[in-house]
């Protein structure tokens, strides 16, 4: 039984990673597409910027119009697309083709992430979920961190269709696992969809999204601006601003492990010490981001913290609405992408007004007000509330 629970683990992060492979992937081969649909860079960025959009729009959706649906099945619908979407990016002719080949994707992107960790959590017990669900996040982040430089790799080396056919394969890889390796999943108890919706009648569910879109923001919203701060800060060289963002890269990997044990272990503690630990972190970039050694070492703890923050981001909304976990991930996913592109807009504000070096002051920001939200959940939790304010609130661990 073990066994099998570890082989579905797996297959459901080689899922993930192919898919969050096909949508960030596509960073590295831009000027690629530019190139050959002899449009600007910033034309070929829709193939981004609209892929993150459809997914924060969809998030929470489409994970709950499939939710009813045998998880095999579903699974095996989503790498189709994506499989499908990265063929006809191959053999697009024009850049509209090719724009159409990312969104009908992005739209199904959601259902298999929201679903890959409510399956990894339902696999095991409750005890042990987080760890589960960490397994499948080193996917999530494995196809963020390798996505990049190898898509940019084969891009060069080979050709951009090549590249498009590495997306392709990994998915394939991940669909063949699933049939022959993912017994059928239904569902044995269908929550209707007004239950699920009904979360959002919960002040715990709504101020849980604030929170992750705020330690979202904290953590993006600066990393976004990374490379700038790297080349223009610390004055490093291109080819070692490249080896930096594979660190932080890689360390948002073991980030990623190490949360599946905090959150094991005591995870109230983890939530709270969170977005503290950021702010630590962006108080010493700020004053030492000048220095070469000090730099590479923030830019390890970051990582390791960033892959930290996308895990206890998961748990702090799947754990305000339990009773509806598809849902959940699925405003988790929102939340997330809504996060991401809040913080780089904020943190760019910061950037124009004062200078790259303040924009950890935007990191700050979003990291003070996420503490408010994470203790307004946790007072509003704790024991000896009223009625009326605590009908709606959720066992959290937090006892």
């Amino acid at each position: 039984m073990i066994k099998k629970t570890n082989l579905l683990i797996f297959i459901l992060t080689i899922g993930v990673f192919g898919i969050l492979n096909t949508e960030m992937g596509m960073i590295g081969v831009l000027p690629f597409m530019a190139e050959r649909f002899h449009v600007s860079i910033s034309q070929a960025g829709l193939l981004v910027s609209l892929f993150a959009l459809v997914v924060a729009i969809s998030g929470p959706t489409m994970p709950l119009l499939f939710s009813g649906i045998d998880r095999k099945k579903v699974m095996l619908l989503v790498l189709g697309v994506f499989i499908a979407g990265n063929i006809v990016s191959i053999f697009a002719t024009n850049f509209t083709i090719a724009l159409i080949a990312r969104v009908v994707p992005a739209f199904f992107h959601p259902i298999y992430c929201s679903l890959a960790f409510t399956v990894a959590a339902a696999s095991t017990s409750q005890e042990k979920a987080p760890k589960a669900v960490a397994k499948v996040f080193v996917g999530v982040s494995a196809g963020m961190v390798i996505g990049v430089p190898v898509s940019n790799f084969i891009a060069g080396a080979a050709s951009l269709e090549m590249a498009m056919v590495f997306f392709a394969v990994v998915n394939a890889i991940a669909f063949v696992a699933t049939i022959f390796f993912v017994p059928s999943m239904p569902v044995k108890a269908r929550i209707s969809y007004g239950a699920q919706l009904s979360v959002l009648k919960k002040t715990t569910t709504w101020t849980s999204i604030i929170a992750v879109i705020l330690m979202n923001g904290a953590v993006f919203g600066v990393f976004s601006y990374l490379a700038e701060y790297l080349e223009r800060v610390t004055k490093f060289s291109l080819h070692t601003i490249s080896l930096v963002l594979l660190v932080y890269g890689l360390a948002n990997i073991l980030g990623t492990i190490i949360a599946g044990r905090l959150l094991t272990k005591n995870a109230l503690k983890a939530v709270v010490a969170f977005p503290f630990l950021i702010g630590t972190v962006y108080v010493i970039l700020f004053v030492t981001g000048q220095f070469t050694v000090p730099m590479a070492l923030i830019t390890l703890v970051w990582g390791i913290l960033g892959g930290i923050g996308g895990n206890i981001n998961q748990y702090w909304i799947s754990t305000a609405a339990p009773e509806a976990p598809d849902f959940a991930n699925g405003l988790f996913l929102t939340a997330a992408n809504l996060g991401t592109t809040l913080g780089a807009t904020v943190c760019g504000y910061f950037i124009s007004g004062l200078g790259i070096k303040y924009v950890v002051l935007g990191g700050l920001l979003f990291s003070l007000l996420s503490i408010v939200f994470i203790f307004i959940r946790i007072y509003m939790c704790s024991p000896g509330k009223p009625s009326s304010v605590m009908s709606d609130l959720v066992e959290t661990g937090t006892n």
